[in-house]
């Protein structure tokens, strides 16, 4: 299938625009790395501890912050199905201090927003062992007979309930009268041990710093092997300037992608990482796809102007770049407007990423090796008049036949 039949648009005539806008986002993106001091890394790079709570309504922000000791960042969650939720992360300076951390958050939260009496238990945060532990002596001395295998399973009944049809939060005991094993004296027993918090706490994330820090090194370290493995490979299928100007192009589109993380000031995950290392696939096959048809074409018009067998080549792989590109670019939106929190990064890196790869294989790649060659013939001493023409990469030239003597005719 193809979009776009015999076009004949002059992009290398139109790079400059590309290249300058290039240079903006670059120049912006490091600009806003070194005035925030690095980037907005996320608890596996930092390490620290990172606590999602619900709340039973709108979550009072400022409230948690003032709760919460510290450098302390509460954010609220959209999207993905989130209701009156938040992240609170904090770092960590020293490995020791993980689950004393955690303790601290989640004793803040039960002192900002629990019940100011102590005797009674937080339906809303306790386990099923909790539960049935809480139940057992005032079920008894309610007279109502239960064996450890009925209170066990009146626990998990209760704590299901509570996660998968309540999304975490009970907000009236009068909710639990339709649980299995509940019924009035049993709910009796229940709203005189427990109490109802407003907020559920729904996960907890600890990593520690020097773990952190490893896994950072190691991200690093995966996106540089990757570029200089992709490297090697096109200097040995195509020349060395045709790799050089692949790996430059998905170099560019990184270093973009992350200043615009920092710009937007969005958190760099390791999920952040996976949509960066795809990132650096996804343009690279784009552009080996453009050099592969420059290749053929080259072999085919030897005397064409370099300039001209490109613009050629990019006009005949045209359709398959906004094919490819656009439908791609289809799915990350979907991911960014209904992935919810969990994808938000990896689909935002992504979304950046295929507009600056699109383009950079066109307007960056493609005009290194077009100026690497006009630089080399301007080096070379011309035999002749007329513009000098480059060589097919990879492409050994025939040998030229003479035309017979009229002697041997």
């Amino acid at each position: 299938m193809e979009l776009f039949k015999n076009t004949n648009f002059d992009f290398l005539g139109k790079k400059w625009p590309f290249i300058i806008a290039s240079l903006i986002l670059t120049v912006a993106g490091l600009g806003s790395i070194a005035m925030k001091h690095g980037l907005k890394y996320g608890i596996d790079f930092k390490g620290g501890a990172l606590m999602r709570v619900k709340f039973a309504s709108e979550p009072p922000v400022d409230k948690i912050r003032a709760s919460m000791k510290g450098d302390v960042s509460v954010t609220n969650i959209y999207g993905g199905g989130a209701q009156n939720e938040v992240e609170i992360g904090t770092e960590l300076a020293d490995e020791r201090q993980l689950a004393k951390n955690r303790a601290d958050m989640e004793t803040a939260l039960f002192t900002a927003f629990g019940q100011p009496n102590s005797g009674k238990v937080d339906f809303n945060n306790a386990s099923q062992q909790t539960i049935a532990g809480a139940l057992r002596e005032p079920l008894a001395g309610a007279n109502i007979a239960m064996t450890d295998q009925q209170l066990q399973d009146l626990a998990a009944n209760l704590t299901s309930y509570r996660d998968k049809q309540a999304g975490g939060l009970v907000t009236n005991f009068n909710q639990l009268a339709s649980v299995p094993g509940v019924n009035s004296s049993v709910l009796g027993v229940i709203q005189n041990q427990f109490y109802l918090a407003p907020f559920h706490v729904l996960q907890t994330e600890m990593v520690g710093p020097k773990v952190g820090a490893d896994l950072r090194n190691k991200a690093i370290l995966a996106t540089l092997y990757a570029l200089a493995g992709m490297l090697v490979y096109i200097a040995f299928r195509f020349e060395w300037i045709y790799g050089l100007g692949a790996v430059i192009a998905v170099f560019h589109d990184t270093i973009i992608t992350i200043g615009l993380f920092s710009i937007f000031n969005e958190e760099v995950s390791m999920t952040v990482i996976a949509a960066l290392l795809t990132l650096v696939g996804y343009s690279m096959n784009d552009t080996i796809v453009i050099f592969d048809r420059i290749r053929e074409n080259l072999k085919m018009s030897r005397r064409e102007p370099l300039d001209v067998v490109m613009n050629k080549a990019i006009n005949q792989t045209l359709s398959r770049t906004v094919m490819t590109s656009g439908l791609t670019f289809l799915t990350v939106i979907a991911l960014f407007v209904f992935g919810g929190p969990v994808l938000h990064g990896f689909s935002f890196a992504l979304l950046c990423g295929i507009i600056v790869g699109t383009y950079s294989s066109v307007f960056v790649a493609s005009p290194i090796v077009l100026f690497w060659h006009n630089y080399a013939d301007q080096r070379r001493p011309k035999g002749g008049s007329g513009a000098p023409v480059a060589a097919a990469p990879a492409a050994r030239p025939e040998p030229v036949r003479k035309a017979p003597s009229r002697a041997a005719k």
